[in-house]
C-alpha cells in the first residue's frame, strides 16, 4: 500500500471512530451507577461556550402547592405539584425518556424531535405520586435487527411491566400478555396507590428485576416488597426475594408473598460478571414506630443486599440502621467501582444515606472496604412499647457529610427574634445525637428523613476515584400521638400500630430553616483514602428569600443529583434558585451557570452525537420546590 493511500485509510479510520456515539445506555449512566461520562468534548476550558440546543415539551405535568415548608396533610399531598425526576438515557442514536404519568418518548438526539410516543394509560386519579426516573433499555445479542430485537422496559405508577420495541414504540407482543406483566399478581389485597413502580427496571443479561415503591407508614400489611426477576424476551416469572427473615415463609398459606416485608423503591445495580443483582432496601413499616416487628421485619431493613442474578438468593447482605425506625431507608442506587484501598484493588459497591454517612463495601463480600463501628446510641425517650438497638454502624472514613444531631445550640435565625423562637422550639422537642427516638415531645431529625443524600447522589468520577454528593441540611420535627389523639387526614396514620406521626418542617416565624446555612452543599470524597477534598456551599435563596438576603446566604435548597464526565466536570441543576451549573471537579469552583425555565430536581446525562457532546436535564419542578412544575427536557451543547 502506497503513502497515499495509507494516509486515506488512517484518515477513513479516524473519522469513523469519531462519528461513534457516546451512550448513556442506563438510569445510572451505566448498569452499576456512577453518573459518569467518558465523552470529554465539553472541559473547563470551553464549558462557558454552552448553550441550549433543544427543548422537548410533552405537557404532562400538573401545577400544585408546594407541601415542603407546611404540615404534611393527606390534603397537601394530594394536592401537591408533579416531580419531573427523570434521567433520559440514548442508546441506538435515540434518546428515549418517561413523563410523570409514565408516557415514554423517543427523540432524535441532535434536534429533541419525535420519534415515537407510548401511552400506558395510567389512570393518575387512582396514584398518590407521580413519579418516573428512567426507562431501560435491551438490546437482544442473538438477533438486535428483529422486530422488538431492541426493548424499551418501562415500570409505571399502576404496577406493570411494559415492554416496547425501541424502533416503533409498539408494544412487544410475545412479552407476557399483550406486551406487559401485571405486578399486582402475587401481593396481598392493596389500593393501587400504595404499589408503584418509580425506578428503571434493572437489566442483567437476559433478565429484567423490578421493585416497588410502598406507600410510607400506612398500615403495618402494606404489600410485600418483594424483587421479582423475568424473562426479557417472554415476560416469564423467573424468581422472587421477599425481604423477610430466612426464618420466615416468603409466601402466605393463598401463595401470596408474605406483606410487610421492606421494599426496594430506588435503583438497582448488577453486575454481570459475579452474577450479583445489589438493591437497596427501605425501613419496615410503619416506619417510625417499631414496636409491633418483632425483630423479624427488620433483618433486611436499610440495607445493601446482594442477590445472585440466578435464583434471587441472598449472597450477602449488610445493613446500615439496625431497627430503623427514622424512616432513613437506603434511598441511593449502589454505585459500582473498583477501588485501591491500603494496597489492594477490590471491586466495591459505594453506598451513600440519608444520614449522609457513605458505606464502602466489597462486592463479593458485602464486608467494609473503610472500618465502621458500632457505636452507642441514645436509649432514652422512645414511646411506650417501643425498644432501641444499643448501636448503629458509623463509617470510620468517609467522614460524615452533615452535622449527626441537633440542640438548641443550633439555632439560627436572620435576626435575634427569629433565632431565639427556633431556640424555644428546638428546646421544647426531645433533641439530641443522632438517632435520638421519634418522640411525643417530638423529635428534630437532623439529618432528616429526606437527608442527608437521597435518591440523586452521588456521582463517581472512575478514572479519579472521586464521589460527588448533594446533601441537604434542613431539619424535620417526627412527633408521635397515639391513635386516639390523632388528627384526621394524616398522610402517614400508621393503621394498626399505637401511633400515627405527624411531621412538620422545622423553620422560623419566618418560614426559614432554624439552623444555619449552608441548607444545601456539593462535596468530592477520595474514595480510596477516604477523605473529603471540598465541601461547598449549593445555590442560593433567589426566589425564596427578599434581596438582600438571597445574596447573603449561601446553599439553598436542593432536590437532585449530579453528573461527571471524564473531562473533571460536574453538571448539577437540583437548587431551588433553578439554575443548572457546572463545578470544577479538583477544587468545586463554579464554571458554568445557566437559568432554567424551572427547577431541575433530576440526574442530567450526557452523550455524544454526530462529533457533538450533549448534556441533558429534565427542568420540571418537585414537590419541595418553590418554583412551579413544568415539563421542560432541556440539551445542552458548545456553541459552533
Amino acid at each position: 500500500m502506497n503513502t497515499v493511500a495509507l494516509l486515506l485509510c488512517l484518515l477513513l479510520f479516524t473519522s469513523i471512530a469519531q462519528s461513534e456515539s457516546i451512550e448513556w445506555p442506563a438510569y445510572g449512566g451505566a448498569k452499576g451507577g456512577g453518573h459518569y461520562t467518558a465523552a470529554t468534548q465539553i472541559n473547563k476550558d470551553n464549558v462557558n461556550d454552552l448553550k441550549l440546543a433543544w427543548t422537548h415539551r410533552s405537557g404532562d405535568f400538573v401545577a400544585g402547592k408546594p407541601s415542603f415548608t407546611e404540615d404534611l396533610t393527606a390534603e397537601s399531598i394530594r394536592t401537591r405539584p408533579t416531580s419531573f425526576m427523570v434521567t433520559p438515557i440514548m442508546v441506538d442514536d435515540t434518546v428515549f425518556y418517561c413523563t410523570p404519568f409514565n408516557r415514554v418518548f423517543a427523540l432524535d438526539p441532535a434536534t429533541g424531535k419525535e420519534r415515537w410516543v407510548f401511552d400506558p394509560q395510567v389512570d393518575m386519579s387512582k396514584e398518590s405520586i407521580t413519579n418516573c426516573r428512567a426507562v431501560s433499555s435491551w438490546i437482544d445479542q442473538k438477533d438486535p435487527t428483529a422486530s422488538c430485537g431492541h426493548r424499551i422496559l418501562l415500570g409505571t405508577l399502576d404496577a406493570r411491566l411494559i415492554s416496547l420495541d425501541a424502533k416503533t414504540g409498539e408494544r412487544c407482543a410475545d412479552f407476557g400478555n399483550s406486551g406487559e406483566v401485571s405486578l399486582h399478581a402475587g401481593l396481598t389485597e392493596h389500593a393501587s396507590s400504595e404499589y408503584s413502580i418509580t425506578s428503571a427496571p434493572a437489566i442483567i443479561n437476559d433478565t429484567v428485576i423490578t421493585g416497588a415503591f410502598i406507600q410510607d407508614s400506612h398500615r403495618p400489611d402494606v404489600p410485600s416488597g418483594v424483587v421479582r426477576a423475568y424473562d426479557i424476551r417472554s415476560g416469564e416469572f423467573i424468581w422472587g426475594w421477599n425481604p423477610v427473615h430466612p426464618d420466615r415463609p416468603q409466601t402466605d398459606a393463598e401463595g401470596n408473598f408474605t406483606p410487610g416485608s421492606t421494599n426496594v423503591w430506588s435503583t438497582i445495580s448488577v453486575d454481570e460478571e459475579l452474577g450479583l443483582v445489589i438493591v437497596p432496601t427501605g425501613n419496615s413499616s410503619p416506619d417510625y414506630y417499631g414496636g409491633d416487628r418483632d425483630g423479624h421485619k427488620d433483618y433486611y431493613s436499610s440495607s445493601v443486599v446482594a442477590l445472585n442474578a440466578s435464583d434471587g438468593s441472598v449472597a450477602w447482605h449488610y445493613q446500615t440502621v439496625h431497627h430503623d425506625i427514622w424512616d432513613y431507608d437506603v434511598p441511593a442506587q449502589p454505585t459500582l467501582v473498583d477501588l485501591t484501598i491500603n494496597g489492594v484493588k477490590r471491586p466495591a459497591v459505594v453506598q451513600v444515606t440519608k444520614m449522609g454517612m457513605t458505606f464502602v463495601l466489597d462486592r463479593e463480600t458485602g464486608q467494609p472496604l473503610h472500618p465502621v463501628e458500632e457505636r452507642a446510641v441514645p436509649q432514652e425517650g422512645a414511646v411506650p412499647g417501643e425498644y432501641l438497638s444499643p448501636t448503629q454502624p458509623f463509617p470510620v472514613k468517609p467522614d460524615p457529610l452533615h452535622q449527626l444531631g441537633i440542640s438548641p445550640d443550633d439555632a439560627w435565625g436572620l435576626t435575634f427574634w427569629d433565632k431565639s423562637q427556633c431556640r424555644k422550639k428546638l428546646a421544647q422537642m426531645q433533641h439530641g445525637p443522632i438517632y435520638t427516638p421519634p418522640s411525643l415531645k417530638g423529635t428534630p431529625l437532623y439529618p432528616s428523613n429526606l437527608g442527608g443524600n437521597n435518591w440523586g447522589a452521588p456521582a463517581v468520577d472512575l478514572k479519579r476515584k472521586i464521589m460527588v454528593a448533594n446533601t441537604k441540611h434542613m431539619p424535620i420535627e417526627v412527633r408521635l400521638a397515639e391513635q386516639k389523639d390523632c388528627p384526621e387526614g394524616l398522610p402517614f396514620p400508621q393503621l394498626g400500630s399505637e401511633y400515627c406521626v405527624i411531621m412538620t418542617p422545622v423553620v422560623s416565624p419566618l418560614g426559614i430553616p432554624c439552623t444555619a446555612p449552608p441548607w444545601a452543599t456539593l462535596a468530592a470524597v477520595d474514595l480510596e483514602s477516604g477523605d473529603i477534598l471540598w465541601q461547598i456551599p449549593f445555590g442560593t435563596l433567589k426566589g425564596m428569600a427578599p434581596w438582600p438576603f438571597y445574596h447573603l446566604i449561601e446553599g439553598g435548597m436542593e432536590m437532585g443529583g449530579p453528573m461527571v464526565t471524564a473531562s473533571g466536570l460536574i453538571f448539577i441543576a437540583a437548587t431551588s434558585d433553578s439554575y443548572f451549573r457546572a463545578f470544577d471537579i479538583e477544587n468545586g469552583d463554579e464554571l458554568w451557570k445557566q437559568k432554567l425555565p424551572t427547577t431541575g430536581n433530576a440526574v442530567p446525562m450526557s452523550y455524544t452525537y454526530n462529533n457533538e457532546q450533549y448534556v441533558l436535564v429534565a427542568a420540571g419542578g418537585h414537590f419541595t420546590s418553590p418554583e412551579p412544575a413544568g415539563d421542560h427536557l432541556v440539551a445542552y451543547k458548545l456553541s459552533p
